[in-house]
């Protein structure tokens, strides 16, 4: 189980080395894996056919082409729901780089629209593709999974939780000594896994902006606050902040979450670092966005669009310990 140390930071490969390539794919993973990313994050919702599926999204229109290939499944507010379509439809469908609602790429630099022929894959194709990799290469990589809307599969009669935890029981991962962490902005979630005793997994407490207009977002303002802190560290053993609340409004100084975090026992993971889109006011170059979440906030480890870059900097600034052969931040109780 990983545990807050001075160990070397970890590069968590977010949704792949999706700077390079369209997240999540399987050659988005492979690359992460190239770049000797130390965990690589899945993101998992349920098909209709109750498949752990890898997505960002609970919805398929920003990353496929399911308006194309199912013009009449979008639900009445317009959008097209995995949930509704089987492993089958799903396989059907062509990945492609982020776009929005306009049909824009997000990040203009990015892949080409144009990606070749890229499938949604499933939770289990990437820990195979994973382990494979582990054993044909000098690296060995972890995964990083989030259940992703959970209570939005609850009102659909489904158990993420549960679906994701059989597939790792099948793989032999939900056991003492994998190296796999698993992440929810659901707290109920998480307390489950503890509660119940379901997982011996490192759970990492994601945090998102108090400001987002989400039903279903829990009290992310009073995770920030000791008394939250506290509260985490009695289900989880770490917490995945956004980025800037790491530090002062629209400056690199920090506001002291990264401090009492540790003072609870708890890993700092925030997210995400982008060379191709800076947090304003916090950093002018890739460079310093670095120094700031790693030197400045002390931060345990974090996601990365750009693994490669990320790894660099960090085995750069703590030559010692990797010669010490603390790479990962990873050890077993």
């Amino acid at each position: 189980m990983l545990t807050a140390s001075a160990q070397t930071p970890i590069v968590i490969a977010h949704r792949g080395a999706s700077g390079y390539l369209p997240e999540h794919s399987l050659p988005a993973v492979t690359a992460a894996h190239i770049m000797k990313a130390d965990y690589i994050e899945q993101d998992v919702v349920l098909s209709r056919d109750d498949i752990p599926v890898v997505l960002h999204d609970i919805h398929l229109e920003s990353t496929t082409d399911v308006s194309d290939k199912f013009p009449d499944r979008a639900r009445s507010d317009g959008r097209f729901y995995a949930i509704d379509f089987t492993l089958a439809e799903l396989k059907t469908l062509h990945l492609n780089e982020r776009v929005n609602s306009e049909g824009e790429p997000v990040f203009s630099e990015r892949f080409p629209a144009e990606a070749p022929a890229l499938l949604v894959p499933t939770l289990e194709e990437e820990i195979l593709l994973i382990k494979g990799l582990n054993h044909t290469r000098d690296h060995q990589a972890g995964w990083y999974i989030e259940f992703k809307a959970p209570q939005f599969h609850r009102q659909a009669g489904k158990d993420l939780a549960r679906a994701v935890l059989e597939v790792l029981d099948r793989h032999g991962l939900n056991e003492v000594g994998a190296k796999v962490i698993l992440q929810c902005f659901d707290p109920e979630t998480l307390r489950q896994l503890h509660d119940q005793a379901l997982t011996p997994l490192t759970r990492i407490q994601l945090i998102g902006d108090p400001s987002w207009d989400d039903a279903n977002a829990a009290d992310f303002a009073a995770m920030l606050t000791t008394e939250g802190l506290t509260d985490i560290a009695t289900y989880a053993q770490g917490i995945g902040p956004w980025i800037n609340q790491l530090f002062e409004a629209g400056t690199a100084v920090p506001n002291g979450l990264s401090e009492r975090a540790h003072e609870q026992g708890l890993l700092i993971h925030p997210y995400t670092l982008r060379a191709d889109s800076l947090p304003a006011g916090l950093a002018d170059s890739f460079e310093a966005l670095h120094e700031a979440v790693f030197i400045t906030a002390k931060a345990d480890g974090a996601f990365s669009d750009f693994p490669d870059l990320t790894k660099a900097y960090i085995e750069r600034q703590f030559p010692s310990r990797n010669a010490a052969g603390t790479t990962t931040g990873f050890s077993t109780p």
